[in-house]
């Protein structure tokens, strides 16, 4: 029988990768822990890695006990699922849900990896939309709840997911990549009124209407957007009438707002944010707690008037009057903490 050949790891060449897949060393923090801190230390984020956000904040607000049940509805990386189960000291037990099945998957396996079994830990592959069902299921409601709305570092990074216009990729842009349209086949099927209002009402973008008309101008051409590098350069294009000093930064932050616009339409975060609002009384104790992660205006205003219009019929005893926000410090560490906006609840005592 012939010898199978042993077949080394392509590694980058040079010091810098710029290929997500070539970032090996990033791509498994707990083998290359030292050069993983260099990364962070420097302010930046390690491919394929999340560095979680207001952790204190949030462990301070939520005062988790030993024995209590807590969700986390977004489970992401797992950072603060990770923090959170510290605070049981292995008494209770914690619900996360989340929608990408390859992500929650590399999550639930480091986790388990770290001692956090089935015993205290449950992973479900589920929209925090349906959160009265985990309640259904299990009998027990929750004494904290978190929910971070921010799309994970993990998703952003590798260019095949399509939410970064800074590296080449399908734009796809769904949490779970085997359901729904793609973000080209959203933008293929709508007009010219649909698509700026998109961008309007998902993202506050200024130049919607500019942006709308370029991507059809795009599609009457027979170059239909279909790769992030398409929608950047058509956003490229629609701004070419700035002057030239403010193009790049314009262009920049635009093309920002237009990908969380698509997102935020294609996977019905909006819809999903309000349902688990209008549900997250019904699932909460007695004096259970909630805290939930804003990372634009439309969903912090949505969690604002969601909270105040449930204190006024008695359902949550006390909320957040001021949004509270990540110290100076954490986003010097992490510039992608500086758009957060944490509001907050406390659940009344009588239901």
């Amino acid at each position: 029988m012939d010898e199978i050949q042993h077949k080394r790891r392509v590694r980058y060449k040079g010091t810098h990768p710029k290929r997500f897949e070539e970032k090996y060393k990033e791509l498994n923090p707990e083998k290359y822990a030292d050069d993983v801190q260099k990364i962070l230390d420097k302010g930046h984020t390690p491919a394929g890695m999340h560095v979680s956000i207001m952790v204190k904040e949030i462990l301070d607000f939520l005062d988790i006990q030993p024995g209590q049940v807590g969700l986390d509805a977004t489970l992401g990386y797992g950072g603060h699922t990770r923090a959170m189960l510290d605070k049981l000291q292995g008494q209770g037990h914690i619900y996360a849900l989340d929608v990408d099945p390859i992500e929650s998957a590399k999550t639930k396996a480091r986790l388990q990896g770290l001692g956090y079994g089935e015993e205290i830990l449950t992973v479900r592959l589920q929209n925090f939309a349906d959160v009265d069902k985990v309640v259904q299921d299990t009998g027990k409601k929750f004494d904290f709840v978190l929910a971070d709305l921010g799309v994970s570092s993990m998703q952003i990074d590798n260019p095949e997911r399509g939410f970064t216009y800074k590296a080449d990729g399908p734009l796809d842009l769904r949490l779970n990549p085997q359901k729904g349209v793609t973000g080209a086949e959203r933008l293929a099927e709508l007009g010219k009124k649909e698509i700026e209002m998109m961008l309007r009402e998902n993202a506050d973008e200024p130049y919607a209407e500019k942006i709308a008309a370029t991507i059809m101008k795009w599609r009457y051409m027979g170059k239909p957007v279909q790769t992030t590098r398409n929608l950047r350069d058509c956003i490229a294009e629609a701004l070419s009438f700035l002057p030239k000093a403010e193009q790049k930064e314009a262009v920049k932050k635009s093309c920002q707002r237009t990908f969380q616009a698509i997102r935020i339409d294609i996977n019905g975060e909006m819809d999903a944010l309000y349902a688990f609002m209008e549900k997250l009384p019904e699932v909460l104790a007695p004096n259970g707690r909630v805290a939930v992660l804003t990372f634009h205006s439309g969903e912090d205003r949505l969690v604002k008037k969601a909270f105040q219009a449930l204190q006024r019929v008695g359902a949550y005893k006390d909320v957040a009057r001021d949004v509270i926000r990540p110290s100076a410090e954490e986003c010097i560490k992490n510039s992608r903490a500086k758009s957060t906006k944490m509001r907050w609840a406390i659940r009344s005592e009588e239901q």
